[in-house]
């Protein structure tokens, strides 16, 4: 047994006290300690319901760094606890002592060894950077959670991660073939493979290495212990198991099993959640790729008890995979823009559909496996419907799957799916009658269950509806939990699959294994880590799992009066609390997508909006101010917010971030008025209507040295951008003048309002004459809509009163104007979808239904497009027939809200104009962000990640699409590639009328090139 340390809750003037030391800490390493009130409330919460303050966050970049924090936590007497990513759904990286986050400087992959098909790598390198890396030697790692675009390594060690393809590849254990750690008294070791000749030598000597083998061994050999393990843990059967340490794994292994495999400790510290030792690199064993032909069955039932009696027959045709969305997900994907996207194969309204893959070589082999499958079922009379999907829409089919922990979080209200008896694992010939039993458990509290996740492995995350905040639904938490407990040892299952112990089902751990097992964990860990300082309360000796939670019991309500109309949530506060903290926001490049722009440059956990959504509903909750948006540390937390909208999209969750900044901003500047910058920034409409009376002279005082110079200076402007020049003339000007001659030669196909926006009024004229000239050629008759400037620019700096006085003006004139067949259309993304997005939630009660009307009938100049063509409208024949390449980057707020296909189509309708898509998330202007001093060199990061690279590397004759303005100027100043609005390009494209055969049919729809738009 040993001495468990018990943190103490620390008040102030204990964290005051402790600053000297905690300063002489941060002195002694090469990485960095923080201890201030922001990084503390960064990371006292994970992706669990639990929160914990910590003392300090320490982001180490080597061994000697680690081994000085130990040292410190053995002086203070305080603990470590290991974090990776974060996405922890079982409070494993929650504590009050020192949070030791691995991920943000031990990131290298150390060695590939492609001939023995290995890996070496520091706990800190992501699942997928880590595969793409090994994909051209033909390797990848297997295990595949939904999180492998941000999850790492040392965090899938720590929890022994499976993933929906367990049932080919089983669980990171079995794949981990050497562990380089470091011990508890700051020693280091190396835990591989032993023969039974090395295992005997690691009994000899006094070192802590020595100590855990002897332990070890004098707790296996003996027969009565044995005999306890082989009872009470989970059946073999069971793959996915984390129940407490892995003892009943190594009792197979050699000496204690003749014909085991031999000795590996990794084999326990797997699944072990870094409360035995810390993770300094991994050697992982490595699989061929899977054959590259996947092809999905979607199978549709009309109750969950069917699926599950569907799990057994899927399973005796061996797929890949065998994934489980229930009703209730599936219909959060009704509210999630990008989601709702992906829910192309659904048919009808299931109450819950298996998603099956079968993998193959060719295509016709893949198609012949789900053929088969769907004849079997068919004769059992499983499903209502199995439709079959194929490359590259699976990819929108697994991001459905994937988003399932965020998507629950869209439950209006208080009450949430809440992570506690989600891992439950049983023998999938069990699954039918557990389910059934457990339904009826259930019902017993007054509980229905979400649904989903790895049937296949006989693994569902169950989740009860359930409001932290309430005393009776906290009691229920653990009185729910229990029970479940109590049935899944019934089944002889575990009660962790793959999400692992951590604190909410660590409480319940004697029951699984039977108190003389637990006794053996608990001398386990004690001599591993005899003063308790590697993430105590974990599996070992928990606090009860009601405690600590991330929500208070009754809190008071919260009546803060806020700008923005947030009743769609309920407030502000529960729009905040929508944030799970799965981390989706923590991608990085490589996993495409937008979200979110400053955590890919800075990998910051400030700069990512899982960490700006704890800090604000940290202030939401927690702050005495009278207006508690008045934070320095939210400033500093929302400073970076490029505010793309990918969040609003991206996010399962669909945390509006973008909106969020903008309430922020406004009651900041209540509080501390508004800065110099900003007020110029926000008249700059204004500026341009001045400087027009003589574009020429503007011009010459802009773009010459010394009045750059000044202008820079003064606004505190980077002195590396070049300033937007005026167009030679405003676009409204034009309009009047040629508006008589404006009119189609032929039929009128159809009447249009073109928003003539702030920036192509007055700096884009020319794009926006070619748009109203190829509208007019194309049979439009073109009206300019007599409206004021969007307010983007104010919605941007939180002006929220100067915007609301522009929305309102513009709802009012376009109320009674727009229809399906007459709509609002405008070249400037940020500017038109202001009418989509914001405005409804701008314009005061009076205007709302108006501005709620007219949002769909807002559309960017490409969307208006592509649906004119579908209707048969624009014949393609009127585009020439050179050749020409196309390389298309999108606005983030276009890929928000609508997407980047209708660009992309538009453009291939030039038919042969060959299109392909940079997949590149925000080009880093995004506004005056890029512009201002202090964020240029940001900008520049984020534009260099993708989409500087494709333009450089594009070939000089290649067109280059971008719809807006922010990013054109972007790519002018970091490639000096000039990109032309897709307007320009389809009007250059015209053919002269001459030659035209109006008769000809338009073509079939064009083809184009682009990666599938995953979240």
């Amino acid at each position: 047994m040993f001495e468990r340390i018990q943190s103490k809750k620390r008040s102030p003037t204990n964290l005051s006290a402790m600053q000297e030391d905690l300063s002489a800490l941060s002195d002694q390493l090469e990485g960095d300690l923080h201890y201030d009130s922001l990084m503390r409330t960064l990371y006292a919460t994970d992706a669990s319901v639990y929160r914990e303050l910590p003392l300090a966050v320490a982001l180490p970049k080597s061994s000697s760094d680690l081994r000085h924090i130990i040292n410190f936590a053995h002086r203070h007497k305080t603990s470590l606890i290991p974090r990776a990513a974060g996405t922890s759904l079982a409070g494993q990286c929650v504590g009050e002592g020192i949070v030791v986050d691995m991920g943000r400087y031990m990131d290298q992959i150390l060695e590939i060894n492609p001939q023995e098909k290995w890996v070496r790598v520091q706990p800190g390198v992501i699942r997928d950077q880590l595969n793409e890396v090994l994909r051209p030697h033909g390797l990848f790692f297997g295990p595949n959670t939904s999180t492998a675009n941000r999850c790492m390594i040392g965090g899938m060690v720590g929890n022994n991660a499976c993933g929906s393809t367990s049932i080919i590849y089983g669980s990171t254990r079995d794949h981990v073939l050497e562990l380089e750690a470091m011990l508890s008294d700051g020693s280091q070791a190396t835990f591989t493979s032993l023969s039974s000749d090395e295992f005997q030598q690691k009994l000899n000597g006094n070192t802590l290495e020595n100590k855990v083998y002897q332990q070890i061994h004098e707790a296996l050999v003996q027969e009565e212990i044995q005999d306890e393990i082989n009872k009470e843990f989970p059946r073999p059967a069971i793959k996915r198991r984390n129940t407490g340490f892995a003892v009943d794994l190594l009792l197979r292994q050699q000496p204690f099993h003749k014909k085991g495999e031999p000795f590996n400790f990794s084999t326990l510290l797997c699944g072990s959640e870094g409360t035995l030792a810390l993770t300094l690199s991994v050697k992982l064993a490595l699989s061929p790729l899977p054959p590259p032909v996947d092809i999905l069955v979607c199978v549709h039932f009309n109750s969950i008890k069917e699926a599950m009696r569907a799990v057994l027959p899927i399973m005796e045709t061996k797929p890949s995979a065998c994934e489980l969305m229930d009703q209730v997900i599936l219909h959060c994907t009704k509210e999630n823009p990008q989601h709702n996207r992906n829910r192309f194969f659904v048919a009808g309204d299931p109450k819950a559909i298996l998603i099956i893959e079968y993998r193959a070589y060719q295509t016709d082999e893949a198609i012949k496996k789900a053929e088969k499958l769907i004849q079997i079922l068919q004769k059992k009379n499983l499903g209502y419907a199995h439709p079959i999907v194929q490359s590259p829409a699976t990819a929108q089919v697994w991001a459905l799957r994937k988003a399932g922990l965020g998507l629950l979080s869209n439950v209006k209200g208080d009450k949430k799916p809440v992570a506690c008896i989600e891992d439950t694992a049983v023998d999938i010939r069990d699954l039918p009658d557990y389910i059934d039993e457990f339904e009826t458990m259930l019902s017993s509290f007054g509980q229905k269950a979400v649904y989903y996740a790895h049937a296949g492995a006989g693994e569902l995350h169950l989740r009860p509806m359930l409001n932290l905040k309430a005393p009776a639904d906290r009691q229920l938490f653990h009185d729910i939990s229990e029970a479940t407990a109590k049935l899944v040892k019934k089944y002889g299952g575990s009660l962790s699959g793959e999400h692992g112990d951590g604190r909410v089902r660590a409480p319940f751990l004697e029951r699984m294994i039977g108190p003389r097992n637990y006794r053996l964990m608990e001398d386990i860990k004690g001599t591993w880590d005899p003063l308790g300082i590697f993430n105590p309360g974990k599996i070992i000796n928990p606090k009860p799992i009601n405690q600590d939670l991330r929500y208070k019991a009754n809190p008071k309500e919260f009546t803060f009066s806020t700008f923005f109309d947030w009743s769609a949530d309920g407030s502000i506060l529960l729009a905040t609390e929508r944030c799970t903290g799965s981390g989706d926001c923590r991608k990085l490049p490589l996993s495409g997508g937008t979200m979110c722009p400053s955590y890919r440059a800075t990998r910051n956990e400030k700069d990512s909006t899982r960490g700006r959504a704890n800090i604000l509903r940290e202030c939401l909750t927690q702050s005495q101010e009278d207006n508690p948006f008045d934070s320095a540390d939210l400033k500093e937390a929302l400073d970076l917010c490029l505010s793309c909208k990918a969040c609003a999209t991206e996010c399962p969750s669909t945390v509006d971030m973008t909106a969020m900044k903008a309430e922020f901003q406004y009651q900041y500047h209540k509080k501390h008025g508004i800065p110099r910058r900003t007020r110029a920034i926000a008249n700059l409409t204004e500026i341009n209507r001045m400087g027009m009376t003589a574009p020429w002279l503007t011009n010459a005082v802009t773009q010459s040295k010394w009045g750059s110079h000044l202008i820079k200076r003064y606004l505190s402007v980077a002195s590396e951008r070049s300033l937007p020049r005026l167009s030679p003339f405003s676009l409204t000007a034009w309009y009047r003048r040629k508006k008589k001659r404006l009119t189609s030669k032929g039929p009128i196909k159809g009447n249009v309002f073109l928003y003539i926006d702030e920036f192509t009024n007055y700096q884009d004229a020319k794009m926006g004459r070619d748009a109203i000239l190829l509208l007019t050629t194309l049979g439009y008759q073109v009206h300019v809509a007599n409206l004021n400037q969007s307010g983007r620019v104010h919605l941007s700096k939180g002006l929220l009163e100067e915007a609301r006085t522009f929305a309102e003006y513009n709802v009012k004139a376009m109320a009674q104007v727009l229809s399906p067949d007459t709509p609002l259309v405008g070249l400037e993304p940020s500017a038109i979808l202001s009418f989509r997005d914001e405005y409804p939630r701008l314009v005061r009660s009076h205007l709302k239904k108006d501005a709620q009307r007219i949002a769909p009938l807002a559309l960017t100049f490409e969307d208006f497009f592509y649906q004119e063509f579908q209707k048969g409208k624009i014949n393609p024949y009127v585009f020439t027939e050179d050749q020409a390449t196309v390389l298309v980057h999108s606005h983030c707020h276009q890929k928000a809200i609508d997407g980047p296909e209708s660009t992309i189509f538009c453009l291939s309708i030039p038919r042969n104009y060959n299109v392909s898509f940079i997949p590149a998330g925000c080009c880093g202007m995004a506004g005056s962000f890029g512009y201002e001093k202090e964020h240029y060199e940001l900008s520049q990061v984020i534009g260099e990640q993708t989409l500087f690279p494709a333009v450089r590397e594009a070939a000089p004759d290649t067109i280059l699409a971008a719809s807006g303005t922010s990013c054109r100027h972007q790519i002018k100043d970091g490639t000096q590639r000039t990109a032309l609005h897709p307007a320009q390009i389809l009007y250059q494209a015209l053919r002269p009328t001459k030659g035209i055969d109006p008769g000809k049919e338009r073509n079939q729809i064009p083809t184009h090139s682009y990666p599938a738009q995953t979240p």
